[in-house]
């Protein structure tokens, strides 16, 4: 397997181990991130939200799961757990400046899943309490806090962690994030979807759609826990999804096969780079950051 992402290529000591295991608990429904600007608990002022600060290697505190890591790192895109007893697990996270936050466990460091009973499954499957986070805000010092669906804190993050080498670490993982002009880029706020479009809410998009034209085995299943699988007609592609307010879908993916085939179709670019979803009738429309129209599905069910 190989990732179809630039950033994902930089988890080079990290092991895909494929697609999510079944039949585990899950919510009925995404629950989509409120999207109210936090209140100060000290001053009582609107605290402005900017995803970019939350790039940084942050301390994990008052997490519930008593395995759940001690280090979250979050880059350009990239996503480590550090410090859980499955060693460094990976993935991606997206937010967005109303206060939607959105993560993705998919791979786990070699010695772990070679070594520790019930790694290889922790290492398909994001964590519990790392799932139920749908938003952030920042607490009166400024700091980030992550929150459920009924906006109740699920971790503190403090600033400065420094992960602990180890075997099959990379260097990389260990240096403190930046904010880079491509983080910046990436985190902009969208642009409000066309006011001939009904945004979409957090139930409707569940279901399985496919393009008008392409491959005939082009599709994308957006699922009522929070996960997404698709091809663009010859490649499984999946990941996690989550809705916000005016139409905000935000998205990630995990690695997938590289085959060619004809007239394939960009799903997987489709719904990753999506910002906004729209209703055209019964027709899905994705709107990128820029506001441009990227991609238009049919439900088949």
């Amino acid at each position: 397997m190989r990732s179809q992402k630039a950033h994902q290529g930089r988890l080079a000591t990290l092991v895909v181990l494929g697609v999510l295991l079944t039949g585990c608990a899950r919510q009925d429904y995404p629950e989509s991130a409120d999207p109210r600007l936090p209140i100060s608990g000290t001053t009582g002022a609107v605290v402005p939200l900017a995803p970019e600060m939350l790039i940084g290697s942050w301390t994990l505190l008052d997490v519930a799961d008593p395995g759940a890591g001690k280090i979250l790192r979050l880059a350009d895109g990239e996503l480590h757990l550090i410090g859980s007893p499955c060693g460094t697990l990976g993935g991606t996270w997206r937010a967005n400046d109303e206060g939607v936050f959105l993560a993705d466990i998919w791979s786990a460091s070699t010695a772990a899943v070679e070594g520790i009973s019930g790694c290889e499954k922790a290492s398909q499957e994001t964590p519990g309490w790392l799932r139920s986070v749908t938003a952030y805000q920042f607490d009166g010092t400024g700091l980030p806090v992550l929150l459920n669906g009924r906006r109740q804190p699920v971790a503190r993050l403090i600033p400065g962690a420094t992960p602990t080498p180890e075997p099959d670490k990379a260097d990389t993982v260990l240096e403190p994030p930046v904010v880079t002009d491509e983080a910046r880029r990436a985190l902009k706020p969208a642009v409000a979807l066309p006011a001939t479009l009904v945004p979409a809410g957090p139930r409707q998009p569940v279901g399985r759609w496919a393009p008008a034209s392409g491959h005939k085995a082009a599709y994308v299943e957006f699922t009522a826990d929070s996960e997404w699988h698709g091809s663009d007609g010859c490649n499984d592609q999946s990941g996690r999804w989550i809705t916000g307010a005016d139409g905000t879908l935000l998205a990630t993916a995990r690695a997938s096969t590289l085959a060619f085939c004809a007239d394939s179709v960009p799903i997987e670019q489709w719904v990753i780079t999506a910002r906004r979803a729209g209703l055209d009738g019964k027709v899905l429309v994705l709107f990128n950051a820029h506001g441009d129209e990227t991609g238009r599905l049919s439900p088949t069910n």
